[in-house]
């Protein structure tokens, strides 16, 4: 009798931290493996036992959508540019172009945050450390997000401890240059078609692209219009696909900085979010994104200053040029 073969395993693992944290040495040499080929594959993750609360996420959610749901005019004074601080509006980003491709603007409105803690330097306080913008008409947002932020911060270097064991390096191969370190925060909202309409040739709720810094941490939703990640055919790979789901957990990627930092063994997670589809017109969805970076000024492989980099990125995908 012929055996039938099961599905191919799955590029993209589900790691669990807190399996990885209580593990002796063969669990932890494990877990590092997994992580080793996943990001040399597709530079993406999973992860289970973060112990980041479902009821905060859920939180930050309900109340971000109170915001998107307002009237234009009553956002617009948030506005800002691709890497400020508030209200990205429709038609702000295009995420193609950081591939030097060019695209339709994103399918998306984002409420955007960023570090702000001051070091104490006017000029670096002056560019990555300014006030975030809390609207006032969802007051509760500040103290939900603030939390968050806490927790993925905390997340995020947990990653990269995990990240230097695979690499075969100190626990403190990266994190010894995320003391005081910059990062991003987007709340985005993809709305339906029966509020953006139907899409455009080429034109995405974010356009193909890899993130710039170390790793995003995203919490997303499931969807017909959802993530989408690149495998490349070159390498066995089958091209776009839909990226794997597991409730509760949350999706892990490796961007720019990290497949500089390692020479390219791992690889930038490439990936895009599909349009909304025209067969489910009333879908939306939220995605909470934090974007993890290092210190300003930190030497990154063969860049001298990894801020240089990611300020030149955030550049390439403002679509509007200003707010």
């Amino acid at each position: 009798m012929t055996e039938t073969a099961g599905p191919p395993a799955s590029p993209v693992p589900t790691v669990d931290l807190a399996r990885w944290r209580a593990g002796g040495l063969g669990t932890r040499r494990e877990t590092a493996a997994a992580v080793d080929a996943a990001l040399r594959a597709t530079g993406f993750l999973l992860v289970t036992g973060h112990g980041i609360d479902a009821d905060l996420r859920d939180r930050v959610r309900a109340t971000a959508r109170a915001f998107f749901a307002l009237p234009a005019a009553e956002k617009q004074p948030y506005a800002t540019e691709v890497g400020g601080r508030g209200w990205l509006g429709p038609g702000a980003e295009a995420n193609g172009a950081a591939e030097g491709t060019a695209t339709p603007p994103d399918m998306k409105e984002s409420l955007s945050f960023a570090s702000e803690e001051p070091t104490g330097n006017p000029a670096v306080d002056a560019e990555w450390f300014l006030p975030n913008i809390w609207p006032h008409q969802v007051p509760a947002l500040r103290t939900d997000v603030q939390d968050l932020l806490a927790a993925l911060r905390a997340l995020s270097d947990l990653l990269l401890t995990l990240l230097a064991e695979a690499l075969g390096a100190g626990p403190d191969h990266f994190t010894r240059h995320t003391a005081h370190p910059t990062w991003g925060f987007n709340i985005n909202w993809y709305p339906g078609t029966r509020t953006v309409g139907e899409a455009a040739p080429g034109q995405y709720r974010i356009g193909p692209h890899t993130d710039f810094g170390t790793v995003t941490v995203l919490d997303r939703q499931r969807g017909k219009g959802g993530l989408q990640i690149w495998t490349d055919p070159a390498d066995g790979g089958t091209g776009w696909q839909d990226a794997p789901y597991v409730p509760g957990s949350l999706t892990v990627n490796a961007g720019d900085l990290l497949a500089r930092w390692t020479g390219g063994r791992w690889r930038s997670g490439r990936h895009r979010v599909l349009p909304p589809p025209s067969d489910a017109p009333a879908e939306e969805l939220m995605s909470l994104v934090y974007f993890y970076e290092c210190d300003p000024g930190t030497r990154v492989g063969t860049l001298a200053d990894s801020h240089t980099y990611l300020r030149g990125q955030l550049a390439a995908i403002n679509a509007q040029g200003t707010a």
